[in-house]
């Protein structure tokens, strides 16, 4: 069993319904509207509620930082690359994400809790030298790791290239691109990798990479925080798609992704 702890990765773990719940501890201290739809929830999936201390639900977490739910689930089951071939919805351009080597269950949690607000299909994690899906790094997703398809690979660079055949462009994030996030075409099929806190992209994982795109600095720093920059682009992502999705409503034909968009001229 694993700990689940705070009210947000307690609730939406309940409301996703994939783990299986042995029990919710409660602060008893702690009454109000938030707790008392933890506790619905749970009535409702008929798992067990018991009131301790705040002071217990602090031993049984490890932390302070609990806001009085502490739950124990079943440990999350990883996926397969294979069951990120297709996308959620039938249709549909794939947006995936896959990190690699991310260390920080900071930067972790933040990129899942962004990754599910800008509707990507699945999140690639590598088994070693990154981050584990631990209490921390789900806390810090708000519940948004309960959502995702999110599966764990031995080799970055295998899979990357599995999901090359499977058509997805493999497009990395780099302070060293050619092209402007911005300035190219998300709407298609894709893989967005990004690199580690500080070193970036592994070579072989840049050199696997089909393009390398860059976040413009405007200050005196040369990159951001690898959850931010994430933020940026996948959000940019977002846009575009939805953008796409309004045109086909209009007859307008889709871009074809995968490319940099092509510059206007002056004057044009």
């Amino acid at each position: 069993m694993e700990i689940l702890y705070g009210l947000h990765p307690v609730e939406e773990a309940l409301k996703a319904g994939r783990r299986r719940f042995d029990h919710v501890l409660v602060a008893r201290e702690r009454q109000d509207d938030r707790l008392e739809r933890v506790i619905s929830l749970c009535r409702d999936a008929k798992v067990a509620v018991r009131q301790e201390s705040r002071e217990q639900l602090t031993v049984v977490a490890g932390t302070p930082a609990h806001q009085g739910v502490v739950a124990l689930v079943r440990a999350q089951e990883f996926l397969s690359i294979e069951d990120l071939f297709t996308p959620l919805a039938p249709n549909t351009s794939r947006l995936l994400l896959a990190l690699d080597g991310v260390e920080d269950p900071q930067n972790l949690g933040a990129l899942l809790r962004v990754a599910d607000g800008a509707g990507v299909d699945g999140v690639v994690l590598t088994e070693r030298r990154s981050a584990p899906l631990s209490p921390v790094a789900v806390k810090a997703s708000a519940g948004a790791a309960e959502h995702l398809r999110i599966a764990r690979v031995v080799n970055l660079v295998r899979s990357l290239e599995e999901l090359k055949r499977r058509n997805l462009w493999v497009i990395g994030l780099d302070e060293r691109g050619s092209c402007d996030y911005d300035q190219f075409d998300l709407t298609g099929d894709c893989v967005l990798v990004l690199g580690r806190e500080g070193a970036g992209l592994h070579d072989l994982v840049r050199r696997t990479c089909d393009h390398l795109l860059r976040i413009p600095m405007a200050g005196g720093v040369s990159s951001l925080n690898v959850s931010t920059a994430g933020a940026v682009v996948l959000y940019e992502a977002f846009r575009q798609r939805r953008n796409a999705a309004a045109r086909v409503e209009k007859g307008i034909a889709p871009g074809t992704g995968g490319k940099p968009k092509k510059q206007k001229g002056l004057g044009s």
